[in-house]
């Protein structure tokens, strides 16, 4: 059951991919149609598939979402690429929008012309530090006008071992500045054992992705104020991962 799963999976998958690579270079309002299809319906059904045939169960704290403000900037650790549609099913009354190096905005399938179409934060890999400050303030005052909901991985890159790693604090600094919201701590784990294609055909089956809301913070008056909270954050959320990894898949 578990290689028909997969290949219903990639068929799902392949569909809508496809058809935006085709659709983004010719019309925007196509794009943006597949794109929204990709976030707010295919995402949550992959989930809910994983779950009934490979018993890979997601958990999302809703009752976390609580403590959430009317808008808000999300910061989480980083563990893989699924975190993408992970906090796209956890969020998916609200449009999210991601802070993410360029390269995501190419030739990665699902992924690419979803970013880019919907607008999200790419930034320039090779960019000097004052562009690519520049990008996240432009996408800071975008959101903010927008109402969406931008979520940054301070990390910066995916962890390899599933412990939080260094948090940086110029983008975040930037995003705050910019868009003057609250800042929500997530913590999401599961990932890092989904690196690469090998590990999704070893760990997926009776595995476990989680995402819950942590801490609030108002949004931060000045540098030390930031910095406060991204290491404040950095300890929640490793706190958190330590807790659930005392728990089975199966569990809360």
């Amino acid at each position: 059951m578990s290689a028909i799963t997969l290949i219903v999976l990639v068929f799902m998958v392949s569909i809508p991919a496809i058809s935006n690579i085709f659709a983004y270079p010719v019309s925007k309002k196509i794009s943006m149609f597949i794109s929204n299809y990709i976030s707010g319906v295919l995402a949550p059904r992959l989930f809910s598939i994983l779950r009934c045939y490979m018993h890979f169960y997601f958990w999302g704290y809703n009752e976390t979402k609580s403590l959430l403000p009317k808008n808000y900037i999300i910061i989480s650790n980083h563990q893989s690429l699924f975190d993408i549609p992970v906090f796209m099913k956890f969020l998916h009354e609200r449009q999210v929008r991601f802070v993410a190096k360029d390269t995501l905005g190419r030739h990665v399938p699902l992924v690419s012309e979803m970013l880019r179409t919907q607008q999200h934060c790419l930034i320039p890999r090779n960019a000097k530090p004052m562009e690519a400050m520049k990008v996240v303030e432009d996408f800071g005052k975008r959101v903010a006008d927008r109402n969406q909901v931008p979520i940054l991985f301070p990390e910066g890159h995916r962890t390899r071992d599933g412990n939080v790693g260094t948090f940086y604090s110029a983008g975040f600094r930037k995003l705050v500045e910019s868009s003057n919201l609250p800042v929500a701590v997530c913590a999401l784990d599961g990932g890092y054992e989904l690196r690469d294609l090998s590990m999704i055909f070893r760990k997926l089956r009776h595995g476990c992705y989680r995402v819950k809301v942590l801490k609030v913070y108002d949004c931060p008056k000045d540098k030390d104020e930031a910095q406060k909270i991204l290491e404040e954050s950095k300890v929640l959320i490793q706190t958190q991962l330590e807790e659930w990894r005392k728990l089975p898949s199966t569990e809360y």
